[in-house]
């Protein structure tokens, strides 16, 4: 097998004729041999049921795997041992991938000798952002789109890499780093506060790029995908939301030690904090709450940062991911 797709998926079966629709209209795929592994974690809905109607209404290779422990990176480890590509790729169950995608990546792998690649994640026709959310902006990024441009290039894993909506592996990745910390990233439906937490990718590509300086991560353009972004993903409580928890789940996995805190905070963090509300304030005199509303986010950033020590600092005996 050469490339396995791994759709992740909870409680959406609603999403996946759409999805799965997508993929079953490749072009440019001729001698490749590749399947789809939907993988159901923990769904109450009719996921199940959907995926084996639609394996026998669609022209590709369908199968499903089911992951009781809730976690999309449970789900995504589920995938991977379960699967049998050379290659492994992800898209969630809201994108929609464009017809000469798979070809792309097949094309930089072959390239590139690549660990890793990944495409561009535009934004759905359909989607309407709010006055606050500029197209192609860095707030937008925080929708899931992500475009570098026309020309392909090397990434680095830490500051340029892949998000998780269009990003596949080498299977010597995991020979390499192992597989995805089931401790990060979303878990259950990812609408409430203890549920969204978002770049989980994130530590796996930093994982990657430490482990291998020469890692081998590759932008492809022509490797297109569209994110349908769901209604309450355009409520400025999401962006809040995701923010604050990035922020408590780095600080609640961090392995350094601080020894001048007050209430288990590092007390470096309470002049940053109070810069950042002063700076928030100030925009919002000047600029209006839209314009201010970017730097409202990274005061609750640093709001969870904060919280993460704290609740860090309870737990002494922690070990990190």
């Amino acid at each position: 097998m050469d490339f396995t797709v791994i759709v992740c998926t909870y409680n959406r079966c609603g999403n996946l004729p759409s999805c799965l629709g997508a993929l079953a209209r490749q072009v440019d795929v001729e001698g490749l041999d590749w399947e789809v592994l939907v993988v159901d974690n923990n769904s109450t809905d009719n996921t199940r049921g959907t995926v084996e109607r639609l394996a026998t209404e669609l022209p590709i290779k369908l199968r499903y795997a089911r992951e009781e422990q809730q976690g999309l990176n449970h789900a995504r480890n589920r995938g991977v041992t379960s699967s049998s590509g050379t290659h492994f790729t992800f898209v969630d169950d809201d994108i929609r991938v464009s017809p000469r995608w798979l070809g792309a990546l097949r094309a930089a792998f072959a390239e590139n000798d690549a660990d890793a690649v990944g495409g561009r994640i535009h934004l759905d026709p359909s989607v309407e952002l709010p006055a606050w959310v500029a197209p192609g902006s860095e707030i937008a990024g925080f929708l899931g789109y992500q475009d570098f441009g026309e020309r392909a290039f090397r990434m680095d894993g830490r500051d340029k890499y892949p998000f998780g909506g269009n990003m596949s592996f080498h299977r010597r990745v995991v020979d390499r780093i192992g597989l995805f910390d089931p401790r990060l990233g979303r878990k259950g439906e990812g609408r409430k506060r203890g549920e969204l937490f978002k770049g989980a990718e994130t530590d796996y590509f930093n994982r990657l790029a430490a482990a291998s300086p020469e890692a081998r991560i590759f932008y492809e353009p022509r490797a297109i995908v569209y994110h349908r972004v769901q209604p309450f993903q355009l409520q400025q409580r999401y962006f809040l939301t995701i923010h604050f928890n990035a922020g408590f789940q780095k600080a609640r996995y961090d392995t350094r030690r601080f020894p001048r805190r007050a209430l288990g905070v590092p007390l470096f963090l309470y002049p940053q904090l109070t810069r950042a509300v002063a700076g928030y304030v100030g925009l919002l005199v000047t600029r209006g709450p839209d314009r201010a509303f970017r730097q409202l986010m990274t005061v609750g950033h640093f709001l969870g940062t904060m919280a993460g020590y704290r609740n860090a600092s309870r737990e002494p005996g922690m070990s990190p991911p």
